[in-house]
C-alpha cells in the first residue's frame, strides 16, 4: 500500500503563516510536497468542508490545519474527511493562545484532531512524516536519522559542559 507523501498545510488566516512556515520548511526538508491554503472555518467555511471531502482523492495523506482564537479549523476538517488532522493551535493577543489550544484538543467523540503545542508547527510537521513513514521506509529512515542528529547535539553539548567545568 502506498501512501501519498503530500500534506496539506491550511491555516485560518494569513497571519498565521509566520508560525506555520516552520512546518512547511520541515516538511520540505523530508521531501514531502506541501501545499499550503488560507481557508477560514467561519468566513469561507463550504470552502473548508469542499476542501476537507476532496482532500485525500486530491492526494493528501495528511492534513495540519492551524488556526487562532476560536479555532476551529482542524474540528471542520476533521469532521469532513477520514484523513489524520493535525490541529495547531495558533497563539493570540487574547488568552495568550490557550483559547486557540482548547478549541483545537476538545473535540467530540468520533472526530479527532491530533493536536501540537501552540505555535507547535515543527511537531506538527515531524508528525505528518511520522504518520506518511508508516508505509514509506525512506520517510522511516528520514526520521531515524534526524533522532540520531538530536541525540548526537544532546551528547556533543552535554561533553562540552563537562570540559567546562
Amino acid at each position: 500500500m502506498s501512501q501519498n507523501l503530500k500534506v496539506a498545510v491550511v491555516m485560518g488566516s494569513d497571519s498565521d503563516l509566520s508560525v506555520v512556515s516552520k512546518a512547511i520548511d520541515r516538511l520540505k526538508s523530508f521531501g514531502v510536497t506541501v501545499k499550503a491554503h488560507i481557508i477560514s472555518a467561519h468566513r469561507t467555511p463550504e470552502r473548508a468542508v469542499d476542501f476537507a471531502k476532496s482532500a485525500e482523492e486530491n492526494g493528501f495523506g495528511v492534513i495540519i490545519a492551524a488556526a487562532g482564537k476560536a479555532a476551529h479549523l482542524a474540528g471542520v476538517l476533521a469532521a469532513h474527511t477520514t484523513l489524520p488532522v493535525i490541529g495547531i493551535p495558533i497563539k493570540s493577543s487574547a488568552l495568550d493562545g490557550l483559547d486557540s489550544l482548547l478549541s483545537t484538543v476538545q473535540m467530540p467523540p468520533g472526530v479527532p484532531v491530533a493536536t501540537v503545542a501552540i505555535d507547535g508547527a515543527e511537531n506538527a510537521a515531524i508528525l505528518a512524516v511520522q504518520i506518511l513513514a508508516l508505509n514509506n521506509p525512506g520517510l522511516k529512515a528520514k526520521l531515524a536519522e534526524m533522532k540520531r542528529q538530536m541525540k548526537d547535539a544532546v551528547t556533543k553539548k552535554d561533553l562540552e559542559l563537562e570540559s567546562s567545568l
